[in-house]
């Protein structure tokens, strides 16, 4: 699962991510510093996983992963090819939920591209290159649906008439997510990939010790508040320094600093949004594994993230869920109390649930 992070230049997104990947990329001072998308998978921590793991002792103790995309700053125009804005939306394409950082703080030394701090200018900036973007994916995808309707088929007048209803929102500003779509629009969003489709998050990139931008907080949180959009708040350019930072260094100073530097709150919102769960399986003393899967996924698919022949060989789980196997302290004990459950293939994996897949090998 991806996630791409999108804003105008020089907002801070290369920043963070360098300090999610702790890999060295460059963020400087000018427009479209980033042009390739740099990618990076990043662990999600998880105290259930290391309390099992300090429970069974494992030589590896893997936990779950997302991949996030640094893709280069748009611009006003984007959707017209400004600033290669053609090359760059075809990357937001391919992501399964976009995170856009929103610039909050004020700084002498960082230009903005539009002049000046406005974070609901900049925020309605992207969204209407996005919708633009989108109107011009339905537009095509009518004009081939209009020719089809020569063959007679019903199917292609419903479908254009789908499309006319979604592109009359997306006219009205609003994005392909938050339209009451019908059950034909709904099948029909695997084969547009519509920007304003995929999940979003916002990231407001703050300066803590900043009173003076406070009003640009405010502004961020009350609007998206109104629009019901997630949101989170991070000082990026902390988060960073942080990498540099030894773990044993890095501990300390968050200790006196009585925080975090924010990441593990965006990391968590980040995993949230992709409607992740996490379970787990235990490899005798080999491995401890978590594993985000979509919520909704059945058994056999949740088995064939470990490995493609246990999902074809899928027979049965043993199952308990993480809450049920800390109250025993032992999956035995909790196996002669009746608290582990057999699942079969209709059975959906739940969040924090513990498995033993049985599969023809």
């Amino acid at each position: 699962m991806e996630l791409g992070l999108i804003g105008l230049p020089n907002v801070g997104k290369s920043t963070l991510f360098t300090a999610l990947t702790e890999k060295e990329v460059a963020a400087e001072n000018y427009p479209f510093c980033t042009v390739d998308s740099n990618v990076g998978v990043i662990e999600v921590k998880d105290e259930r996983l290391e309390a099992l793991c300090r429970h069974y002792q494992p030589d590896r103790c893997t936990p779950s992963t997302i991949k996030f995309i640094d893709i280069a700053g748009l611009v006003e125009g984007a959707s017209r090819g400004e600033g290669l804005g053609n090359q760059f939306l075809a990357r937001i394409r391919e992501v399964d939920a976009i995170v856009q950082i929103v610039r909050l703080f004020e700084d002498d030394n960082i230009s903005h591209v539009m002049g000046e701090i406005d974070p609901l200018r900049d925020i309605e900036v992207i969204k209407q290159e996005l919708i633009a973007a989108d109107l011009k994916t339905i537009e095509k995808r009518k004009e081939k649906t209009v020719k089809m309707q020569k063959t007679g088929e019903k199917k292609y007048r419903e479908e254009e008439e789908a499309l006319h209803k979604m592109q009359a929102e997306l006219e009205k500003g609003i994005p392909v997510r938050k339209q009451e779509l019908t059950e034909l629009q709904q099948n029909l969003l695997p084969e547009l990939f519509l920007l304003t489709a995929k999940p979003a998050l916002y990231v407001g990139n703050v300066k803590e010790q900043q009173s003076q931008a406070d009003k640009y907080r405010k502004e961020f949180l009350d609007y998206l508040a109104r629009e019901q959009e997630e949101k989170v708040l991070i000082d990026v350019l902390f988060a960073r320094e942080m990498v540099e930072l030894t773990p044993e260094e890095r501990e300390i100073f968050l200790a006196e600093q009585e925080g975090d530097s924010g990441l593990e709150n965006f990391i968590k919102a980040s995993y949230d949004l992709l409607n992740l769960i996490t379970f787990f399986t235990v490899a005798g003393g080999e491995e401890v594994r978590a594993t985000g899967v979509p919520r909704g996924t059945p058994a056999p698919e949740a088995a064939g993230k470990i490995h493609s022949d246990m999902e074809e060989g899928f027979i049965k789980a043993e199952v308990i869920n993480f809450e049920a196997w800390e109250e025993y302290g032992s999956l035995e004990e909790a196996k002669n109390d009746g608290q582990v459950n057999l699942a079969g293939q209709d059975y959906y994996t739940q969040d924090g649930d513990i498995c033993y897949f049985h599969f023809k090998k």
